[in-house]
């Protein structure tokens, strides 16, 4: 059953509208951080490095969880307009698996974005008169950001699945950037949802270790999607069928 729901998030994603919001709004950050970059050449000394963090700022904390938000509301746009949410109710489909499959669109969703992310940075690099490669640790950079926005994305999804509007959660996704942003500079990013794609993407300090354990973030965005999961569970158990 669960890769039917999987086969059908697919389909919902299909032609969607979503794929313009996917190559759109990672080039703004791109834009914005590059041209940071070039205007503060005097302190932002580090070439690759400097250009990752300017970058790395508003991707993180701004335009990545709006996104995932985006991502998150359309996968549940169909189940909340007319009467489809009875369909789904009456539908011989776990709870847990319709939720998953929408994770698990979301994850893939996340992986194609750190791919296009990471063009992105290598584009606007070669373009900012960078020489030779950028910095090897820029995979694990990006797969680590994976992690986090796919806690992003299990987060989103709960809220997008009690409010049944397509703007408001990714509202809560912008103020929820915003707030790992106040974590992060508080030193208590690991413990935020939300601060989770910066800390694994080393967006304030790329030539350092992780401001967290490696361990403690890994087990902490597990925790995180694991309770997401939950509830999402026990909510879609314990609702009835209403009107649409």
């Amino acid at each position: 059953m669960l890769i039917r729901a999987i086969r059908a998030e697919q389909m919902k994603l299909h032609r969607s509208p979503v794929w313009l919001a996917f190559v759109i709004m990672p080039v703004l950050p791109a834009v914005m951080g590059t041209f940071n970059y070039l205007q503060n050449l005097a302190i932002l000394d580090e070439d690759w490095y400097s250009l990752w963090t300017q970058q790395t700022l508003f991707t993180c904390y701004f335009f990545l969880p709006a996104l995932i938000g985006v991502y998150c509301s359309y996968l549940w746009r169909l189940e909340h307009t007319h009467y489809n949410w009875n369909t789904v109710m009456t539908a011989p489909i776990p709870p847990a698996d319709l939720y998953w499959a929408k994770l698990l669109a979301t994850a893939g969703m996340v992986v194609l974005t750190q791919a296009w992310v990471g063009v992105l940075f290598l584009v606007s690099g070669k373009l900012s008169g960078l020489g030779g490669l950028p910095p090897a640790e820029m995979g694990l950079w990006l797969a680590s950001g994976i992690l986090g926005g796919v806690v992003i994305g299990a987060l989103q999804l709960c809220v997008s699945l009690v409010i049944r509007s397509f703007a408001v959660p990714v509202g809560v996704a912008l103020v929820g950037g915003i707030g790992g942003l106040l974590t992060m500079a508080k030193g208590f990013g690991v413990w935020m949802p939300y601060a989770l794609v910066s800390l694994g993407m080393r967006a304030n300090n790329p030539t350092g270790e992780m401001a967290a354990s490696p361990i403690l973030f890994v087990v902490n965005s597990l925790v995180f999607i694991a309770l997401f999961s939950l509830f999402a569970t026990l909510w879609l158990s314990k609702r009835d069928v209403t009107a649409g």
